[in-house]
């Protein structure tokens, strides 16, 4: 057992008598050592059950012959964060759970993990440790919360509160009329990660497609029993993948993450996916880049459309048959690598072969898609030639092309503000720089930005241009991570107000239509701004993070060169 090094022998009593002094028995330290991952805390519903859940799965180990140690990790809830300085932490808060759970994983001499996670980064970050460790591991997410209800119908965000707030702008309702909105459960009714096809649903689907997380992780609502009753299998099972020494990498691998990519198209999750799953690749030894979103984009349809894309809630892709009726379908399509292992110790083949879709309005069949192409596109051009990203599933029709005269901002703030301050107009591009990963730092999420903008009716008639990103919840033609960066030399530091500004979605374009003489002209005389942040996490973050065309994950110093 890899747990011996800290334990075994007579050289080891200290350590052992460390473990018997936190009330372990030798009969307990004898067994193989299982940490309970959780990422628990008290300040945001995404997180606030699963100290039940980590009990739950610690149950399991005990019952399967192993020895339960339960620790945590920090975890941000963006939606708290989101529109104040504290949302430049949230994507490099990624780099440091994973740090984090090496960290406590390799001190202690773990034999297998059971992770826990909740929302949008703490995913990603534990897959990333997991992936990098290469120890027995298992997940079980937070799942979805569930709606509430107001005046008898089931009641969210873009249904109720977004109109709420227009009203309350224009002095038709009061902030009174906001707060029995807020009551009645504007960010869900329940415990539970956020309930649309957010980031952490988004990634809690992509678990289970990869292989790492139980049969429904990702669709099985938080306040169900079943879900509880996940982490206690999850608990069983880590022990047989212990016994059967069955490592995350023996289950990912790069078709297994082009299954990843295929269902993220199907069913449109968050943009923040494609900063994601490359940086999940590369814990794992693998290279996926946007040239594998874009081709599989082109191939897969979309067949279902959920909020904030529509009404649709993970709830209801769950009552629908859930991510094992949508991998049947595509793998029935032959678009999806059946063969691939998962958790369970079979293939999705056999995990999915009795599969029923239960409602064809949710997941519909390849023949009636929402769409012929998948809910995200990579669009390329003068003013991305690395990529970027579009969540073309959420965008009307008729800003799937558009041309637009320049209105450049250098921060959110500033954009926010001259939103709200009717100073942007029909037929702008709305341009934010300087908010990527490195000049922000941190890569800010935007809801705020793309909230200000349906409010204002301009979600139709204007686009959004960045090298910032954007919240699972927004939709609209707002188009993000735009690479390279403003601080990186991207040509997006070189625009200026006036500046003809094309998109493509079809065609999977983005165009600075500006001479060249000029472009060359006004690099001459770019000087990037001095950085924001001169100390603390965030100054590592900006000067060790990659490209977002590569996850925007940190690197050594001779890994970045």
């Amino acid at each position: 057992m890899r747990s011996d090094r800290i334990k075994a022998g007579p050289l080891k009593w200290l350590q052992r008598g460390f473990l018997k002094c936190s009330g372990r028995i030798q009969e307990e330290i004898d067994r193989p050592f299982i940490g309970i991952v959780n990422s628990w805390t008290d300040i945001f519903p995404g997180a606030l059950h699963l100290d039940k859940l980590a009990r739950a799965a610690a149950d399991g180990v005990l019952m399967a012959g192993g020895s339960p140690m339960t620790f945590n990790t920090i975890g941000i809830c963006d939606g708290i964060a989101m529109n104040s300085s504290g949302m430049k932490y949230s994507l490099p808060s990624r780099e440091l759970i994973a740090d984090c759970v090496e960290t406590m994983v390799e001190a202690h001499g773990m034999d297998g993990i059971v992770l826990i996670p909740s929302c949008d980064k703490i995913i990603p970050g534990m897959l990333m440790a997991a992936l990098r460790l290469n120890i027995p591991a298992i997940f079980i997410t937070a799942g979805a919360a569930m709606a509430g209800t107001h005046q008898g119908k089931r009641y969210f965000a873009e249904d109720g509160v977004v109109p709420c707030l227009m009203d309350v702008l224009q002095g038709k309702a009061t902030i009174e009329d906001m707060y029995k909105l807020e009551d009645n459960g504007s960010a869900g009714a329940t415990c539970g990660s956020c309930y649309g096809m957010y980031t952490a649903n988004s990634m809690g689907i992509l678990t289970e497609v990869i292989g790492l997380g139980l049969p429904g992780n990702g669709t099985v609502p938080a306040p169900y029993s079943e879900r509880t009753r996940m982490a206690k299998q999850a608990g069983i099972r880590i022990m047989d993948l212990v016994r059967d020494d069955i490592k995350p990498r023996d289950i990912v691998t790069h078709k297994s993450m082009l299954n990843a990519i295929t269902v993220d198209m199907l069913i449109g999750c968050s943009t923040n996916t494609a900063l994601h799953i490359p940086a999940i690749a590369d814990a794992a030894g693998l290279t996926i880049t946007l040239d594998d979103f874009d081709r599989i984009s082109r191939q897969v349809p979309q067949i279902s459309k959920l909020s904030p894309a529509s009404f649709v809630l993970i709830e209801d892709l769950h009552r629908a048959g859930g991510i094992s009726a949508v991998m049947k379908k595509a793998i029935d399509e032959k678009v999806f690598y059946g063969e691939e292992k998962s958790v369970t110790g079979k293939t999705i083949n056999e995990i999915t072969q009795d599969a029923i879709v239960y409602d064809e309005d949710i997941i519909r069949p390849f023949d009636k898609a929402f769409s012929n192409e998948g809910g995200l596109a990579v669009l390329k051009g003068n003013l991305a030639p690395e990529g970027a990203i579009i969540k073309v599933g959420g965008v009307k029709p008729e800003m799937l092309s558009y041309s637009g005269q320049a209105k450049v901002f250098n921060s959110e703030d500033e954009g926010f503000t001259a939103i709200m301050n009717n100073k942007v107009k029909p037929g702008d591009v709305i341009v934010i720089r300087y908010e990527g990963p490195k000049g922000g730092p941190g890569m800010q999420e935007m809801l705020a930005l793309t909230i200000a903008m349906m409010i204002f009716r301009l979600d139709s008639q204007c686009a959004l241009i960045t090298d910032g990103r954007f919240s699972g919840a927004s939709s609209g033609p707002v188009i993000g991570h735009v690479a390279p960066e403003a601080a990186a030399g991207g040509l997006i530091a070189l625009i200026e107000d006036g500046d003809t500004i094309s998109y493509n979605c079809s065609e999977r374009t983005i165009t600075l239509d500006v001479d060249e003489e000029t472009i060359a002209k006004r690099r001459a005389a770019w000087v990037c701004p001095p950085p924001r942040v001169t100390s603390g996490w965030l100054a590592r973050y900006a000067q060790l993070c990659t490209s977002t065309s590569r996850g925007a994950a940190v690197k050594a110093d001779s890994e970045l060169k």
